[in-house]
């Protein structure tokens, strides 16, 4: 006789109070399970070819073998337990006060990150880079169904804050470059292998790195008065975020050009046009209206969107990580560049001649 009846009779109660069905690879397990705890070791012929539910829940069962019934009870326990606290509601709404950088918010099973200096226009320091790099990693791992990033105040982000570059003395420079690009690789490779949904809600201006990372979302929505701005040649330096592969894609090379090298600043319908962003809202309802977009989104089964999201990634994946270490290889290059160190030195000047 089984030694966990009673807690096996209340795991089968306890598993219709589950707020959402599991997904049919778990309704099988669980399937199997309870027929090998009930009945034993599988004893049914193999149902036919046609017969493709009857033929998964057979090879469920008969895939469980010869364990006994005591341990697929324990094993359906266990499993049940599982489920039961991953369904377990979190507050409505959860903040992390840990990060400095960037505000965190968990709420209606969307994980939000927000960029969060505005006195710098929301510009990425290397800690904003850690943070962020922290918070992905967390919304990767947790029960969220989905991750948004967007700005505190006017800016979506101003980009790079260039005082990463001017915090080191001339001697420093070749270290700086190579830290540097320790963190870019990091920063870029955790957007390449986000496994969630990525939505972007580009709430103002978008400079630099926060423009050409926007290839690695799987969404982004604008303001009608955001902009898109990659000065690179500007400053003497080159593409990063993968945009040097993805923007070529997305616009055509000639287009991406204008982008990439010639600086050219998009509106926020021109970025449309050209497949950077999915769809503009007015700038008055825009946090309103992309959040009931995006909290309908979350209530989509959550390992349908990871498996679909899998599937469209993966095959790019190895190309996206070669990309991003040639990218950041070049820059490493451009930054020790006199033509890169004369740029940066010339925009404090023309900064401090306004001030």
């Amino acid at each position: 006789m089984p030694a966990h009846d009673a807690e096996f009779n209340k795991a089968k109660e306890r598993l219709n109070t589950l707020s959402e069905a599991p997904g049919n690879d778990i309704k099988l397990k669980i399937y199997g399970l309870f027929k090998q705890a009930t009945e034993g070791k599988c004893n049914k012929p193999k149902p036919g070819m046609m017969d493709l539910v009857g033929k998964a829940k057979w090879q469920a069962w008969n895939g469980l073998g010869d364990i006994s019934q005591d341990d697929a009870q324990k094993k359906y326990i266990d499993l049940v337990n599982e489920l039961i606290a991953a369904d377990s509601p979190e507050p409505t709404s959860t903040t992390d006060s840990k990060f400095k950088t960037i505000l965190v918010n968990k709420e209606n099973k969307i994980y939000k990150i927000t960029l969060n200096r505005p006195k710098k226009m929301n510009a990425l320091n290397h800690l904003m880079y850690e943070e962020i790099m922290q918070a992905l990693d967390e919304a990767g791992k947790d029960n969220s169904v989905l991750t948004v990033i967007t700005g505190t105040g006017n800016y979506y982000c101003s980009g790079n804050d260039l005082e990463n570059f001017t915090s080191t003395g001339g001697a420093d420079i070749p270290a700086m470059a190579k830290q540097a690009r320790e963190i870019l690789y990091r920063f870029v490779g955790s957007f390449i292998r986000f496994p969630k949904p990525l939505i972007a809600l580009i709430n103002g201006p978008a400079v630099g790195i926060s423009v050409t990372t926007l290839g690695l979302f799987d969404v982004v929505y604008c303001t009608d008065r955001a902009t898109f701005h990659t000065p690179f040649s500007s400053l003497g330096q080159s593409p990063e975020g993968c945009s040097s592969y993805i923007f070529p894609q997305l616009m055509g090379s000639a287009k991406a050009s204008e982008v990439l090298l010639f600086n050219k600043k998009l509106t926020a319908q021109e970025a449309l046009d050209r497949n950077l962003v999915t769809e503009i809202f007015p700038d008055a309802s825009f946090e309103k209206e992309t959040m009931a977009r995006v909290t309908k989104y979350a209530q989509l089964p959550p390992q349908s969107l990871q498996k679909s999201k899998n599937l469209m990634r993966q095959m790019q994946k190895d190309k996206l990580d070669k990309v991003n270490s040639e990218e950041c290889d070049l820059l490493v290059e451009r930054w020790q560049s006199d033509e890169c160190m004369n740029a940066i030195m010339n925009f404090f000047k023309r900064k401090e001649s306004k001030l």
